[in-house]
């Protein structure tokens, strides 16, 4: 198999993101149809660089890099492991970066990942990141984004909004509309955190499912 640049982008888009879906994988790295992406994830299954999983009922199946992948790209260490009861959150993250890449022309290089900002703060006590955060080529300027698919206590998201407050320009929380008590708290904090934006997680899959289909899916 002769490797070309986008095996690579597939390789580091994974391994920054845990895992992705095909049709994720497709639009993150320009694919023109999903029968050319995935016939190319084929080739790299049977050449050993990634692994397709079938782990929860219902959803498709899950693209990871394996060892020789990783080590393709100068990667050490264990593959992360897959959290059953995180797979759907997962999924609307990366569905997420798909709709900011698209719709705000953030490029994917200009994307810290939570996992990324997680090892940036090397050893110790581990703390809330946001699923992941926009930079800008001028400036400091950042933006982060956290996804919030089930409520957590009022008091844990008063100190998330508060410390995004202080750490970047703006904070968009992508929550379901049927998500009414993450809402509120969200809408009653909007002046003390006048940074806060909501996006629709419905607004976000239906993007998404409109970028597929005019992109030749």
């Amino acid at each position: 198999m002769r490797l070309v640049e986008r095996d690579y982008t597939i390789l580091r888009e994974l391994e920054r993101w845990r895992f992705a879906l095909s049709r994720q994988i497709r639009l993150l790295c320009g694919f023109p149809s999903q029968r050319t992406c995935d016939r190319r994830l084929k080739l790299l299954i049977e050449n050993g660089y990634i692994d397709r999983k079938h782990i929860l009922y219902g959803v498709p199946s899950l693209y990871t890099t394996t060892h020789k992948g990783r080590q393709l790209i100068g990667i050490s260490g264990k593959s992360d492991k897959i959290k059953v009861e995180q797979i759907t959150h997962d999924i609307a993250v990366v569905d997420t970066v798909i709709y900011f890449h698209f719709d705000y022309g953030v490029k994917l290089d200009k994307i810290i990942t939570e996992k990324e900002l997680h090892k940036q703060d090397g050893f110790g006590t581990r703390k809330h990141q946001p699923d992941f955060v926009r930079i800008f080529d001028v400036g400091d300027t950042k933006h982060c984004i956290e996804v919030e698919l089930t409520a957590k206590s009022k008091e844990r998201m008063l100190k998330i909004m508060q410390d995004n407050f202080e750490n970047y320009y703006i904070q968009f929380w992508v929550v379901p509309r049927s998500q009414s008590k993450i809402r509120t708290i969200l809408e009653e904090n909007a002046n003390t955190y006048p940074n806060i934006e909501v996006i629709a997680l419905e607004t976000i899959a239906d993007f998404v499912k409109k970028a597929g289909a005019n992109n030749g899916e």
